[in-house]
């Protein structure tokens, strides 16, 4: 009998809205479920598991390989190795970007995004980071060609995550309550279980190929109602005080003392709150959840006390010895990634001249030395079938400063921002040779100097550029 069953790849399957979601999608398709541990699980006749890393390109082709449909759920506001020197959003960036390079080779015929609602009428560069992320991801998503339907909401109401279990401890701790004025906006909180409904609704679905849609539950509520609506499904009647004067600063750290949390993952969420995040842009059949707050939270807290395992935001961050370092540049004009990866190799050489430098053969293969050729610092590998203009990848394939292994992935990528100037230039899966103690205080910050003299040498062929197409301009007005 033949199979119609369409396939949907799912991110995050393991994770709390992921692993709700897939108990309701595999009722109607075949799933692969993908997560970093994926090989750990058993498949079952319509779930089948698959371990997948998306910072990597080629797990991520692997991944979405025979799939229809893909979910993503990836979000990276906690390290994703055990030193990461990176911003959230420049990692969030690449995740997207082989997520979408990824579906369009693997013809997936729809992406469906999780996203945050977005302010109405508000200046992109007066949003939080963390929304200005979600909107670059949404853009990025998008860039491929792959229709994609976007789910903006607000704060998610279940166990685990960031958000609700965040608010449900302050409420659960605190005897009295100092709200700042952030406290008084308003939001549009939705239920778990309506966010998983919205999700499923959309996969498949014409109506809403290439939209973004805010979905919320039944009330618009401000936080300080959701705390005290919080303190009451626990039993407790806070006292609560309105006050003017705690900024946004001030309560990140409140925030962070009272409830353990970590400052990757408090810091974004905190800057959010100071948003009215209303649905607004609806779809009927979508949109419309019908789980009242309170329901949902005393469902969540139910659930919170039953099930194993900390919330995500208490989560210990990655052990190992691998490092990710990810930068972000601007390219002058006309330039793109594979020009800024060839221009990094010859800057390199006049960086400390005559002590250090560097030497490029034809296939690309670049190796750096100081002060002798003995044996080179570092060497990378140019990977032709892993590089185009847009997205340039080296292998680090040995030298002084790092360990090499034989299933070693250790790579730094030049990745331009589709349809901008700004390129992320990343180091993933390094692991030194040197003990991690001196290289966590020498190498490691020795590194983060080099990208910012990178970076500075960019904004200076950048000048230059401005400076001669500024005196062409005159000579042809004249």
């Amino acid at each position: 009998m033949e199979n119609n069953r369409p396939v949907i790849a799912l991110t995050g399957a393991t994770g709390y809205i992921g692993g709700n979601l897939l108990e309701q999608i595999q009722q109607k398709a075949d799933v692969i479920a993908l997560s970093r541990s994926g090989d750990d699980k058993e498949n079952t006749e319509h779930v089948t598991w698959r371990s997948a890393d998306f910072f990597s390109m080629k797990d991520a082709e692997k991944a979405l390989e025979g799939a229809d449909y893909a979910v993503y759920l990836i979000h990276s506001m906690k390290p994703s190795a055990k030193l990461t020197q990176a911003k959230f959003e420049d990692m969030d960036l690449i995740l997207a970007d082989n997520f979408a390079r990824a579906a369009k080779k693997q013809g997936v015929k729809q992406i469906i995004y999780l996203s945050g609602i977005v302010p109405q009428n508000e200046e992109r560069n007066k949003l939080s980071r963390h929304l200005r992320s979600r909107l670059e991801v949404e853009k990025v998503l998008r860039a491929y060609g792959t229709p994609v339907t976007t789910i903006r909401a607000g704060l998610i109401v279940g166990p685990k995550g960031s958000s609700f279990p965040i608010l449900s401890k302050l409420a659960r701790r605190l005897p009295f309550m100092l709200l700042p004025k952030w406290t008084r906006t308003k939001t549009h909180p939705i239920a778990l279980k309506d966010v998983v409904g919205s999700l499923s609704k959309s996969v498949g679905n014409d109506e809403v190929k290439d939209r973004s849609i805010d979905v919320g539950g039944p009330e618009v509520m401000t936080y300080k109602e959701m705390m005290i609506q919080t303190a009451e499904v626990l039993g407790k009647q806070p006292r609560v005080v309105d006050v003017p004067f705690m900024t946004v600063n001030l309560s990140r750290l409140w925030v962070m003392l009272v409830t353990g949390a970590s400052k990757e993952m408090v810091y974004p969420l905190v800057e959010s709150l100071q948003h009215s995040m209303v649905a607004k842009n609806k779809a009927e059949g979508i949109s419309e959840g019908k789980i009242s707050f309170k329901e949902a939270a005393k469902t969540a807290l139910e659930e919170e006390e039953e099930a194993s395992g900390a919330p995500d935001y208490l989560k210990p961050n990655p052990t190992g010895k691998d490092v990710r370092s990810v930068q972000r540049v601007m390219l002058p004009e006309g330039k793109n990634a594979e020009w800024a990866g060839e221009e990094y190799m010859k800057w390199l050489s006049t960086l400390a001249n005559p002590l250090l430098w560097t030497e490029v053969d034809a296939h690309k293969k670049g190796q750096v030395f100081l002060l002798s050729k003995t044996k080179p610092l570092l060497e990378l590998s140019y990977a032709p079938d892993e590089s185009d203009q847009y997205r340039v990848l080296y292998k680090i394939t040995g030298g002084r400063f790092v360990s090499v292994k034989d299933d070693s992935r250790a790579r730094i990528e030049f990745r331009q921002i589709p349809d901008t100037q700004e390129c992320i230039i990343a180091i993933h899966e390094y692991e030194p040779s040197m003990p991690w103690f001196i290289y966590k205080y020498t190498q490691a910050n020795v590194h983060l100097v080099v990208m910012y003299l990178y970076k500075k040498h960019l904004e200076k062929l950048m000048r230059k550029h401005h400076e001669d197409s500024g005196a062409k301009k005159e000579v042809v007005e004249a």
